[in-house]
């Protein structure tokens, strides 16, 4: 096998043969070669070949959502697998050197949406979607479009130089040239990770998870503290981190057995852009591709919650996904007969097929989106690299007489500085001490509520899956069982049911699913059996009792408040479009008793005193919130969940 000096890059393209060039340590540029193999599932990626284990970079398409069942368009884009014979390292600088500079023309350039019809599009997303209870944020896309006549192999190369020389802060930054397809990016986050743990954890890998959000768009003149400052404080951009922190919680909640810690935030500064991050770590067990099917995909890409968010996805994109907001996933085989794995979301990222050069760009909407701000970030997302790639002008520092083509100046990092330090830190004030401390096995003896067991019952929202860990946490054995595969006969041997939150009108008198949830409450209520109901079954609940069902007329999704719950204050995240409505002052649910002897006590209210949005109930066998205790926005989750457990479990009497 050649060594590094022997690389020749330019006549690695002219073999035509496939390869990837990989720039992740900021150092060198790390060069694979090897064949292609395309497979259909994730299971089937070839980690062992003859028995001997290999490394294999996979490009992974959105359309693998069909694996867990989730819709999609399908452009039967193949989840196409590098299987390495050869993993050489250059330097960054040699690199650069050898790369060709020559900008690539290109021809009838532009957004296939054009910005007012984009903003239409987000109005309605936010009226139609969000507004109607689908969903918490929601990430639709449109593209930048191009004709490229020169080769194909070439253009990846000049490409791949230019995002090295201007795109700082990416995770990644790749070129994957394989037969008909060419992908060249500079991705700044890692979607997620799998590396083996200490010898004294054996079979264990840590899970890092790393959810990015929260845009910001450089002035004139580049970022300054008094720019990102009022970023920073923006109400819209710190829900929108937060709930995507959620949302990848839920899937390491899935993954790892601790359930996962955050660590941040943190600042990741780019040539144009400054996005907010958190970093979420936990230890898993599982087969590197299973984490990797767990997790697709990010919801920073798709939205929350995910199974619905790519039900809305197919509503208003119009076109497959292509590979946008999949991942490029590097399996490395470990000493052990393992593999680590390595996965960047492919976002920032120009695809090359058949002479159209194709950029996709998405923006996250919330309930705060304004249409024009949306149109305006998908320009700013798009922007660095289609600078780098010359298809709008570059930002550079020109007039000042730099050399437009050099590498983009070192600077303080923003976050050195003390107030912008002092202002990311504050946001931890506001979250769960429960999902920021470690976890850590513990006594398992000593739980409050150890050797008692519960079936949650998923209705397509995986809050479940946070909701099982802190329930465990308690001392419960737990399963999760998805609305359409619990039977009656589950429902009725399970000691405690927990039934699920989930997307959508209560009040759909066509849903099978809202059907479904309907029978299960009913059940465990027929029979006094107990029940903890959450946020959507805690509004069929409510319903059950003779309580009002209303919309909100603002959706509360993401939203941190303090109500009292019994008699206690409980800070809790609420997620939700619809609401429980009693007349204001009411605390107890009565109905009349058969023996006429006055009214019988169905239930206690906690609710708000202006409104009579009903945050709880309780009653003989039962208790319900509406907010999620298990979100990252409830620092009060874990007292509040142990005392309506405690009392489904052991209710006294009223």
């Amino acid at each position: 096998m050649p060594g590094p000096a022997a690389l020749n890059l330019s006549e690695l393209a002219a073999r035509g043969i496939p390869f990837a060039l990989l720039a992740r340590d900021g150092r060198t540029v790390e060069v694979l070669t090897g064949d292609v193999v395309d497979v259909d599932l994730l299971a089937d990626i070839p980690l062992t070949v003859a028995g001997v284990p290999r490394e294999v970079l996979a490009l992974v398409p959105f359309r693998q959502v069909r694996e867990r069942g989730f819709v999609c368009h399908d452009d039967a884009a193949p989840l196409r697998c590098l299987v390495v014979d050869a993993h050489e390292r250059m330097p960054l600088a040699e690199a650069l050197a050898q790369l060709p500079s020559e900008p690539i023309p290109l021809t009838g350039a532009g957004f296939d949406i054009a910005d007012e019809e984009y903003a239409e599009i987000v109005r309605t997303v936010i009226a139609d979607e969000i507004g109607r209870g689908e969903g918490a944020n929601f990430v639709i896309r449109r593209d930048f479009t191009a004709r490229v006549d020169a080769d194909a192999a070439i253009a990846a190369l000049t490409w791949f130089r230019a995002l090295l020389a201007h795109e700082k802060g990416a995770y990644w930054t790749f070129a994957v040239v394989t037969p008909g397809h060419v992908a060249v990016g500079a991705s700044p986050e890692a979607h997620v990770s799998a590396r083996e743990g200490a010898p004294a954890q054996p079979g264990f890998s840590t899970v890092t998870m790393n959810p990015i959000s929260g845009t910001f768009r450089h002035p004139a003149g580049g970022a300054t503290v008094e720019t990102l400052t009022e970023f920073l404080e923006s109400a819209k951009e710190t829900e929108e981190l937060f709930m995507v922190v959620d949302e990848e919680l839920k899937m390491m909640s899935a993954v790892c057995s601790d359930g996962g810690r955050i660590t941040g935030p943190h600042l990741k500064e780019m040539s144009r852009l400054t996005h907010t991050e958190y970093v979420l770590r936990g230890r898993s067990r599982m087969d590197p591709r299973e984490i990797l099917r767990e997790t697709m995909f990010a919801p920073t890409v798709t939205g929350s919650p995910m199974q619905n968010a790519c039900t809305v996805i197919s509503r208003h994109e119009r076109t497959p996904r292509g590979y946008y907001s999949g991942v490029a996933a590097l399996f490395t085989p470990t000493a052990t007969g393992g593999h680590d794995l390595d996965a960047p979301i492919l976002i920032r990222t120009a695809y090359l097929v058949d002479g159209m050069l194709r950029v996709p760009v998405g923006a996250t909407l919330v309930r705060h989106s304004d249409p024009y701000g949306e149109v305006g970030e998908t320009h700013g997302k798009a922007a660095g690299v289609l600078g780098a790639i010359g298809a709008v002008a570059r930002d550079t520092a020109a007039d000042a007489g730099v050399d437009p083509d050099s590498p983009v100046a070192e600077h303080r990092p923003l976050a050195d500085d003390d107030g912008i330090a002092t202002l990311l830190e504050s946001r931890n004030a506001r979250l769960a001490a429960f999902w920021l401390n470690p976890q850590g096995a513990g006594d398992e003896a000593s739980a409050p509520l150890h050797g008692r067991s519960a079936i949650v019952v998923d209705a397509e929202d995986r809050f479940t899956t946070m909701l099982a860990h802190q329930l465990r946490h308690l001392g419960l054995e737990v399963r999760i069982a998805p609305w359409h595969e619990v039977t009656d006969a589950e429902i009725d041997a399970a000691e405690l049911v927990v039934s699920g939150p989930g997307p959508g009108d209560p009040r759909d008198p066509d849903s099978p699913r809202m059907r479904r949830m309907r029978e299960v409450v009913g059940r465990r209520r027929a029979s006094g059996a107990p029940l903890l109901a959450v946020c959507l079954s805690h509004q069929i609940l409510a319903d059950s009792l003779g309580i009002d069902l209303a919309p909100l007329d603002a959706p509360h999704q993401g939203l941190q408040r303090t109500v009292d719950v019994f008699g206690e204050p409980a800070s809790i995240g609420f997620y939700n479009t619809f609401t429980a409505r009693v007349a204001p002052g009411t605390t107890r649910r009565t109905t009349a008793a058969a023996d006429h002897a006055g009214p019988h006590l169905v239930a206690e209210v906690a609710a708000d005193p202006a409104s009579g949005d009903v945050f709880a109930l309780r009653g003989p066998g039962f208790a319900s919130v509406q907010g999620h205790l298990e979100s990252i926005l409830s620092r009060d989750g874990m007292t509040t969940l142990e005392r309506l457990v405690t009392h489904a479990l052991a209710p006294t009497p009223l």
